[in-house]
C-alpha cells in the first residue's frame, strides 16, 4: 500500500472512491470533495490517497476552517471526508490514511483537527468529544458525540470557541445529520 498526496490526474479516481463508499449520499460527498480541493494550498490542507497495485482505493481530506476563539480567529483543520472502496473495508486503509494525515498536520502549524464521525472509530487516533474539550459545534444538526477534536502540538490552552466550517460544507449541505422529520 502506498500513501501519497492527491495529484491532478487522480480526481476522477478519488471521485469514484467516494461514490462507491457513500452509496446514495456519494454524489453530495464527491461534489464536496471537488469544491474543497479549491481551498487546499501547500500550507493549508491535505488530500491523501491510498493506492494499491496502481489503483486508488482510499482517500482522506483535511481542509482549513476557523475556530472563533475569544482572542482571535484560529486556522484549524477539518477531517472530512474519509472514504475507502467497500471491497477494501476492514483492511486498515482508513486508519492508515488518518494517521498519515495527522502526522503531516502535526509537522505543520495546525493546532487542532475537528471532524464529525463515529466516536468508536476516531477515538483510536486520539479524537475526543469537542464539547468536553471546550469547543462548540458549528451546527445543532451535529450530534454531540459525533463532534470531535484532537489537539496537535501547536495547540494553546486559550484556543477554545466555536468551529466555523469552510463555506463549501454549507453550500453542499454537508453539515450534521439531516432530519427528515424536522
Amino acid at each position: 500500500m502506498e500513501f501519497r498526496e492527491e495529484l491532478a490526474r487522480d480526481v476522477q479516481a478519488v471521485r469514484d472512491v467516494h461514490l462507491r463508499a457513500f452509496g446514495d449520499h456519494g454524489f453530495v460527498v464527491a461534489d464536496l470533495v471537488d469544491s474543497l480541493r479549491d481551498i487546499i494550498t501547500p500550507d493549508s490542507g491535505l488530500s491523501l490517497i491510498a493506492e494499491r497495485d496502481g489503483r486508488i482505493v482510499g482517500h482522506v481530506m483535511f481542509t482549513r476552517s476557523l475556530l472563533d476563539a475569544p482572542r482571535r480567529l484560529v486556522d484549524v483543520q477539518v477531517l472530512s471526508p474519509l472514504a475507502v472502496k467497500p471491497e477494501f473495508h476492514n483492511c486498515g486503509i482508513g486508519s492508515a490514511l488518518v494517521r498519515h494525515g495527522l502526522a503531516h498536520l502535526a509537522e505543520r502549524a495546525a493546532p487542532l483537527v475537528f471532524l464529525e464521525g463515529s466516536p468508536g472509530y476516531y477515538s483510536r487516533f486520539g479524537f475526543a468529544p469537542g464539547g468536553d474539550l471546550g469547543f462548540r459545534k458549528p451546527s445543532l444538526r451535529i450530534p454531540d458525540d459525533a463532534f470531535q477534536a484532537i489537539k496537535l502540538p501547536r495547540y494553546e490552552p486559550w484556543m477554545t470557541g466555536t468551529l466555523v466550517y469552510a463555506e463549501a460544507f454549507w453550500r453542499h449541505d454537508a453539515v450534521g445529520l439531516g432530519n427528515p422529520d424536522a
